[in-house]
């Protein structure tokens, strides 16, 4: 065979060995890196994974009649393994941020979140927040403590006057001592009727001492009843994150909401998970907590009689995306195809069937 013939089919063959090997890694199951992050990844009660990510994973696997498995992974390790081309495509909800594009790609965006506020829950407000502010048991006991004073300034103006003035004092001792009560409640309360008075000269002193200390209980009084509907009021008054300092705030240790509480300098307090500083909340042992609004709205629905308010506002906004290593060429398939899915009637739909309207 000359030169010239053995050439080409040196290349032939080559060639019909590359194909068989192409076709071979593009019908490969792709390797899908997952890790659990309710409600866009987690395990449904069959034990299969289910959630935002995986079910709009599925819809794009479907369209390019792509196979694949699940790896899970945990979240650094999920990381690691897209940049080191481990998984050819990480599912979840990874935040765009410049330092890991630097160290991967990112498919389209398909959800768009960011920090909210969950309050306690207050379903009426109002007149109601203010009442339920007058029964506490620090106001109760104030009212006890009130009554007692009362009392024992009524005993002792009777014990002086119910000799001397048995007409407006005498009778029997709860006939007595209600009249001494009924008087000393109306000289504390400055409207005075006239309608009993002492006449004694040790009488007329307990008078004149109470009249004096009665302006001092109905100031403290009125400052009681002032200062407990300010904090009522006060708590139903965070909106947004300008009226987050001077609270206490429920966070989870090293996340986002973490970082901006530090930096804004807001007082905050550390629990295990994101349950447990919602229902801090909902006890009212903290004033609100701050994190990401969707995991924030899923946990909410589980709350049951603890559910919070969830505010409007969100700030600090972020994008999640699908994680793919450097020039995949799954890229632009994978992100045409979330845009397709993500602007479809059925991507409504997916939202509200875990994160509620």
């Amino acid at each position: 065979m000359s030169f010239n013939r053995f050439i080409p089919a040196v290349f032939a063959l080559l060639l019909g060995l590359a194909l068989p090997l192409h076709a071979q890694t593009q019908n490969a199951p792709l390797r899908v890196g997952i890790t659990p992050v309710p409600p866009f990844v987690m395990t449904g009660e069959t034990g299969e994974w289910e959630g935002i990510s995986v079910d709009l994973w599925r819809t794009i696997a479907d369209e390019m009649d792509q196979e694949y498995e699940f790896v899970e992974l945990g979240f650094n390790e999920l990381l690691e393994s897209v940049e080191s081309g481990n998984v050819d495509v990480a599912v979840g909800a990874l935040t765009m941020t410049a330092d890991r594009e630097a160290r991967f790609d990112f498919a389209h965006p398909f959800y768009q979140t960011g920090l909210s506020i969950g309050v306690p829950h207050n379903p009426k407000g109002g007149l109601w927040q203010s009442l339920r502010a007058l029964f506490t048991w620090q106001f109760l006991s104030l009212v006890a403590s009130l009554g007692l004073l009362l009392l024992f300034v009524g005993i002792l103006l009777w014990i002086v006057e119910r000799r001397r003035n048995p007409e407006q004092f005498g009778g029997t001792p709860i006939q007595g001592i209600g009249s001494s009560f009924w008087w000393a409640a109306v000289t504390m309360t400055t409207v005075g009727y006239g309608d009993k008075a002492p006449t004694s000269l040790p009488g007329r002193l307990i008078a004149l001492v109470w009249m004096f200390a009665g302006l001092i209980m109905v100031a403290s009084f009125t400052a009681a009843i002032t200062s407990s509907l300010t904090v009522s009021n006060l708590q139903r008054q965070i909106e947004g994150p300008q009226d987050l300092p001077g609270n206490t705030v429920a966070t989870i240790a090293n996340t986002a909401s973490a970082r901006f509480l530090s930096e804004e300098r807001i007082s905050r307090e550390s629990y295990p998970d994101l349950t447990s500083a919602m229902q801090a909340v909902a006890r009212e042992e903290v004033d609100a907590v701050v994190y990401d609004r969707a995991l924030m709205l899923y946990r909410n629905q589980q709350l049951g009689d603890q559910r919070l308010d969830i505010l409007p506002a969100v700030f600090e906004q972020q994008l999640y995306a699908f994680a793919l290593p450097s020039d995949s060429p799954y890229r632009a398939t994978i992100a045409q195809q979330v845009l397709r899915a993500t602007e479809s009637p059925e991507w409504d739909d997916l939202l509200q069937r875990y994160l509620g309207r």
